[in-house]
Formats: C-alpha cells, sequence, structure tokens
C-alpha cells in the first residue's frame, strides 16, 4: 500500500490514498493540495468513508472547492479545484 501523487495533465493531478484510515487521507490530501497552484485540479481517491467529512471540511475551510464527487467500486473519487 503506497501512497501515489502524479501529474495527469496540464494542471491536473492524482492523489490515490486507498487503504489508509483517518487521519491519514486528509493528511495527505492537504499536503498535495499545497503542491499545487491555484486552479489546478486534484483527483482524490480514497476507500475510507469515514475520511469524506474530514476531507471536505479542510477542503473548504482552506478556500478549495470540490468540483465533482463519484463513487466507485468501494472508492470514492473526489475532483478538488484549489482556489
Amino acid at each position: 500500500m503506497a501512497i501515489k501523487f502524479d501529474k495527469i495533465g496540464d494542471g491536473e493531478y492524482e492523489l490515490d490514498v486507498k487503504g489508509y484510515t483517518c487521519p491519514h487521507p486528509q493528511m495527505y490530501t492537504k499536503k498535495a493540495l499545497q503542491k499545487l497552484s491555484g486552479g489546478d485540479v486534484l483527483n482524490l481517491i480514497f476507500d475510507n468513508p469515514s475520511s469524506g467529512e474530514s476531507i471536505m471540511a479542510m477542503v473548504e475551510g482552506e478556500g478549495n472547492e470540490i468540483i465533482e464527487k463519484q463513487d466507485g467500486d468501494g472508492s470514492f473519487i473526489w475532483k478538488i479545484r484549489k482556489g
């Protein structure tokens, strides 16, 4: 189980934190967002449902925006735009 953080396009990144439990998905999301520029999009993939609430609060509290949410096979894919 390893965290994957990759650039997947122009201004688009992907962070995969499947297999991690709270508070790790939120911490890794915060660190990834700090590396992005305003307007960049982070595709966050996680599978711990209880992490969603803390990630949402952190994202919105820092002036970023969740622009899309998808539920996959036991995992969640959120697109977060850096503010």
